[in-house]
């Protein structure tokens, strides 16, 4: 049993670790769509006070909804273009509208997406959680060279305080075992965050300027209005979210050694559902399960939702209060990004070690397994290839977590379902459990 120091301080490593990704999605929006700065601080505020709510939903669950796993839920890229889009065609009212029906919609399809089951055997999984893993790669290394656009971009002096950030939590996991061990990522932030301050890297005037507290407003954008291309725009969204979030669940349950079910996947998208309905009630984002946060479950070993459980407090502890949640922004993305580097390399390894208990000798099973990485990897790492492509089919296409676990999918059924002569004793179990 972890003390509450232990779990405060475990709950603040997973914050950091997804807080870049939870708040450059407010500042996108906001700043395409030339907010004021204070509407900006609003979105920044809900946003993370919505994560920490949508996450204890789904640590804590309830009879009907939450997989209670150590998830936590943050907003999801997928949407940032879309609700771009929304708002300057319309306005914001009409994006947060469409956001509350398409949360609806998640909570009432879930049970549909618990009964495609039995099309995630262990070659599927593997593949899929291989494909996070892999599509979360350039994302590190765009923050280690000190975060994609910036002036500095790849500068000798970004590429150090990666490399130091990792070297630092490699060294502590070599040398260090039980706590110490566990929040070495923690560790590495600061020490990186430290060196990065006497370098002149590391600027506290958002803290000076931010205020000390905000009270999140249901509809501070007015009350919701509702177009059928916007809705149906979002939904869209949501059903790539939920393609992603089943993969999570899945390496999670890996790393957890838990067995996902089918009623599990069915609690845990009906509670991504209402935590989105949520983002649209305080004007915040769809959410979704954080790929990042499975890599650090894994590299740390504490398995314990209380962890989540006290992610997700800080997280509504930092959307009430503003000054405090601008202090975890002065962490530069180099040192972010060598964090990165060690839990992103973590949910690749998982994928790995799930795929080599598969008899990957059998055709079927080696051509799943490459063709749906080399697919997945592929369209993250060249999404122009779709730009042609009407925009439906190219919100799609274009997220390779996607199209890897589609492509996976669709041959698991062509080359295995569609074969009486092939079973996978997986598949089996899964198809008896999803009936």
């Amino acid at each position: 049993m972890l003390s509450k120091q232990k779990v405060v301080t475990l709950g603040l490593q997973h914050v950091l670790a997804m807080y870049a990704g939870a708040v450059v999605v407010p500042l996108i929006i906001g700043g395409e769509l030339h907010l004021t700065p204070a509407q900006i601080a609003y979105l920044i505020a809900a946003d993370l006070f919505t994560c920490g709510i949508a996450t204890l939903l789904q640590v804590l669950g309830t009879r009907y909804t939450g997989i209670r796993l150590p998830v936590v839920l943050g907003c999801t890229f997928t949407a940032v273009g879309p609700i771009i889009a929304i708002a300057s065609t319309s306005n914001l009212a009409t994006a947060y509208g469409a956001i509350i029906i398409s949360g609806i919609f998640v909570v009432l399809a879930a049970p549909l997406f618990g009964k495609l089951l039995r099309f995630f055997p262990t070659v599927v999984q593997g593949s899929v959680v291989t494909i996070i893993g892999l599509s979360l790669i350039p994302v590190a290394m765009n923050n280690a060279a000190g975060g994609q656009g910036m002036p500095d971009f790849g500068a000798p002096h970004n590429l150090l305080l990666a490399l130091g950030t990792l070297v630092i939590i490699l060294l502590i996991n070599r040398l260090f075992t039980g706590f110490i061990r566990a929040i070495s990522v923690l560790l590495g932030l600061i020490v990186g965050t430290v060196a990065a301050y006497f370098m002149g890297m590391v600027s506290f005037a958002n803290v000076a300027s931010a205020s000390w507290f905000s009270i999140v407003e249901p509809f501070y954008f007015g009350t919701p209005q509702f177009s059928i291309v916007a809705i149906i725009t979002m939904i869209l969204v949501n059903i790539i979210s939920m393609a992603e979030s089943t993969g999570v669940y899945f390496a999670l349950g890996k790393v957890t050694n838990k067995e996902i079910s089918k009623q599990d996947v069915v609690k845990g998208l009906r509670g991504e559902g209402v935590a989105i309905m949520l983002g649209g009630v305080f004007n915040a984002f769809p959410y979704t399960a954080f790929s990042q946060n499975v890599g650090l479950v894994s590299l740390t070993g504490i398995k314990t939702r209380d962890v989540m459980i006290g992610a997700g407090g800080i997280l509504v502890v930092l959307g009430l209060l503003p000054k405090l949640a601008a202090l975890t922004t002065i962490v530069p993305n180099a040192v972010l990004g060598g964090a990165m580097i060690a839990m992103f390399g973590m949910v690749v390894a998982s994928g790995i070690n799930i795929l080599s208990q598969v008899d990957l000798r059998q055709n079927e099973n080696l051509l799943i397994a490459a063709c749906s990485i080399a697919v997945g990897l592929g369209s993250a790492a060249v999404p122009t290839m779709f730009d042609q492509l009407p925009t439906m089919a190219k919100m799609l296409l274009q997220n390779g977590i996607v199209t890897g676990s589609l492509t996976a999918v669709i041959l698991n059924i062509v080359l295995v379902h569609t074969n009486k002569n092939l079973q996978h004793p997986v598949t089996e179990a899964a198809v008896q459990e999803a009936s």
